[in-house]
């Protein structure tokens, strides 16, 4: 790793996210964006969320993109349900294969009988894993050797299937997964890796030693971490002028899906923090103009807006406008706002 040091702004460190996480403005609609939208991959946890946050990066987001045939659905990081790009599937699930023995023996052991019950057969992993006899959640430990396919619609239960296992040596998918993680979510730690990415502490440091060559250190208002080298002349850049943008992000969005220290960054005011990170089910983050300012959560067609300050008159249209063009399915009506003030 290079020993020069570069101290980072909070500014300069949330503009550079929300540039390569197109939050100040969304991308053209193709496959590319797609996967420029999931190049962290995109949590898909709760019903349908995967969706909110490609709307909130990509134009002309539809009600089925998240199916859109350059997507495929894994249980990803922390085995969570993801959405990520068909030809980075490697990345999120061979990128977490465990190395010591009882944990490689369980994710193949589990892949294979597996493989063997379904004999090309697609089925819900309730159905598979009762029929195997094992606790359906089990199946998820299959996920990390790359053979496994979820679709879930957020109604139903996932459905599962096998695939062949993608042509990738899983160190080499590792060290990805850490680049995908330092350029969405950097500057990091091995540690915030870890969290991050659901994999044993050594293997994340492993993985920074592995990109020694490929690491910037630097400052930042809550202690030492890294960046790549790549994204450094984007870091040093003068902090970006801040758009006006809203954006209403899912329960589980890239932007936020961070651990510990690490929120103190985006949300400083611990009081809002714990309304934000919640221990149940987190609410959605309301985004104006480069910030955090309140949480939304939606039942049905009322989507209730809790802010956190005063929004002009001009912001609170926007955020309006924002809920409305929701590419939620299955509504009985226009979606309304309801301001929880």
């Amino acid at each position: 790793m290079t020993s020069k040091r570069l101290d980072l702004s909070r500014g300069q460190i949330l503009g550079h996210r929300r540039s390569v996480g197109a939050l100040d403005t969304r991308l053209r609609a193709g496959g590319a964006s797609l996967r420029t939208a999931a190049w962290a991959g995109l949590q898909d946890s709760m019903p349908r969320a995967a969706l909110l946050s490609i709307h909130a990066r990509v134009e002309g987001t539809d009600p089925d993109a998240w199916a859109h045939p350059a997507l495929v659905q894994v249980w990803g990081p922390r085995f969570s349900a993801y959405v990520v790009a068909a030809e980075d599937r490697a990345v999120f699930t061979l990128g977490r294969l465990p190395e010591d023995a009882a944990g490689l023996k369980r994710a193949v052991g589990t892949a294979d009988r597996l493989e063997a019950y379904l004999d090309g057969r697609r089925m819900t992993y309730s159905e598979a894993g009762h029929g195997m006899g094992i606790s359906p959640n089990a199946l998820r430990y299959a996920t990390t050797t790359g053979r496994v396919l979820i679709r879930w619609d957020g109604a139903r239960r996932p459905e599962i299937w096998i695939v062949p296992r993608p042509d990738v040596e899983p160190r080499e998918a590792r060290n990805e997964l850490a680049r995908r993680f330092l350029h969405v979510l950097g500057p990091g730690t091995p540690t915030a890796f870890s969290n991050w990415a659901g994999i044993k502490p050594p293997r994340a440091r492993a993985a920074f030693d592995d990109l020694s060559s490929e690491l910037v250190p630097v400052g930042t208002p809550i202690g030492d971490a890294w960046i790549l080298a790549g994204d450094e002349a984007a870091f040093r850049a003068p902090e970006p002028v801040r758009t006006d943008a809203v954006r209403l992000l899912p329960s589980g969005d890239t932007w936020y899906l961070l651990q510990g220290v690490e929120r103190e960054l985006l949300v400083p005011d611990p009081v809002l923090r714990g309304q934000l990170w919640t221990s149940r089910v987190w609410p959605g983050a309301l985004l104006v103009a480069g910030e955090v300012v309140g949480t939304w959560r939606r039942a049905e067609a009322t989507v209730s807006i809790q802010p956190w300050r005063r929004l002009t008159a001009l912001q609170r249209d926007a955020v309006e406008a924002e809920a409305a063009a929701l590419p939620l399915p299955g509504l009985a009506g226009p979606i309304r706002t309801r301001w929880d003030t």
